[in-house]
């Protein structure tokens, strides 16, 4: 974080009667509630010019002031692990995340994340507003989720990605193979998203406490047993994708969380969740020129895509509709 730094944030009428903690924690983007709970207590961050509690309800007019402070030591230890990048300069960079890749150290992974790998390659030129075990980090991906995964380098690039992403202004476009046959194309699924009461290591749709979430499709190619879909995301919840396309009957193929296994050929071949953020949009923070980059399918995606249409391709067109304003392109990126 930057040393000293001050932010100012006024609240508005849409935020009247929510929690110091919790609004706190949207204004400053990838941080965790807890982190935003500590700064309160330490008084970095006050209503008003007032120390208060993480649990105060604002009101429209309430002055929130925080006094970052300045960056802690860290004792993660970068690592030399190879990373695929697709685009960089001194204030951010896209990376192409391999299947399996951690992106940052939580319980049972404390070594050989992504933070490691970037604390390597960018040699300590990260933001701080994700803490210090999360620097740079302005989005995840799953660990077994691959493909585009934006990094910031400083704090200012950091807080105006997050404005985007809030904002909804970055194109995120994903690449799935899903279970049976969709009979919606293109479709939407705008269905609510929270943690399951029954297992909170997981979400679920429709359930209290849940937050907006929509999520776009359009079938590109139809199989067998599963179709290949090109998803977009307009909100950005936990396990969006996973959770809703199960809640529709039509689970990610390999998703042991949200799916279940079957008798198939298919279930040998899907050793992950086949899904991929296969391409990435937003407006440059400093440059303020569009950028949009794209990864390409991963070795296992393509040879399953290469077993369907050599074992049992049915034949019936790809669905390539007119896209709407927010899909990206008509043409079938799995072409080519």
């Amino acid at each position: 974080m930057d040393k000293g730094r001050q932010i100012e944030l006024p609240v508005g009428p849409e935020e009247t009667g929510r929690r110091f903690d919790l609004v706190l924690q949207k204004a400053l983007g990838d941080v965790s509630r807890a982190f935003c709970q500590k700064l309160i207590r330490q008084g970095h961050a006050t209503v008003n010019g007032e120390k208060s509690k993480p649990s105060r309800a604002l009101v429209a007019g309430d002055r929130v002031r925080v006094d970052v402070p300045p960056p802690q030591t860290t004792d993660l230890r970068p690592e030399e692990i190879p990373l695929d990048v697709l685009f960089e300069d001194k204030d951010l960079l896209v990376i192409d995340k391999p299947a399996g890749l951690v992106v940052h150290p939580a319980a049972g992974h404390q070594e050989r994340t992504l933070v490691h790998a970037l604390l390597h390659h960018c040699r300590g030129e990260l933001s701080g507003i994700g803490g210090v075990a999360r620097p740079g980090i302005v989005h995840r991906l799953d660990k077994d989720t691959s493909g585009c995964l934006l990094v910031a380098k400083n704090d200012v690039t950091h807080r105006a990605l997050i404005a985007q992403f809030q904002g909804r202004d970055v194109r995120k476009e994903y690449l799935a193979f899903v279970w049976g046959e969709l009979e919606e194309e293109p479709g939407k699924i705008a269905a609510p998203i929270g943690r399951n009461p029954r297992n909170r290591q997981k979400m679920a749709v429709n359930v209290r406490g849940a937050k907006p979430a929509l999520t776009e499709y359009e079938a590109i190619e139809r199989f067998e047993e599963c179709t290949a879909v090109k998803v977009v995301l307009h909100t950005g919840r936990t396990h969006q994708i996973r959770v809703h396309f199960a809640s529709i009957g039509h689970p990610v193929l390999g998703d042991a969380t949200y799916g279940r296994k079957r008798q198939s050929p298919l279930t040998a071949r899907t050793r992950r969740q086949m899904l991929h953020a296969h391409r990435i949009g937003f407006e440059h923070p400093r440059t303020k020129r569009w950028i949009e980059l794209t990864a390409p399918l991963p070795a296992d995606m393509k040879e399953l895509l290469n077993w369907l249409r050599g074992a049992n391709y049915v034949g019936k067109r790809a669905a390539m509709h007119r896209s709407t304003a927010r899909m990206s392109s008509s043409v079938n990126p799995l072409r080519g």
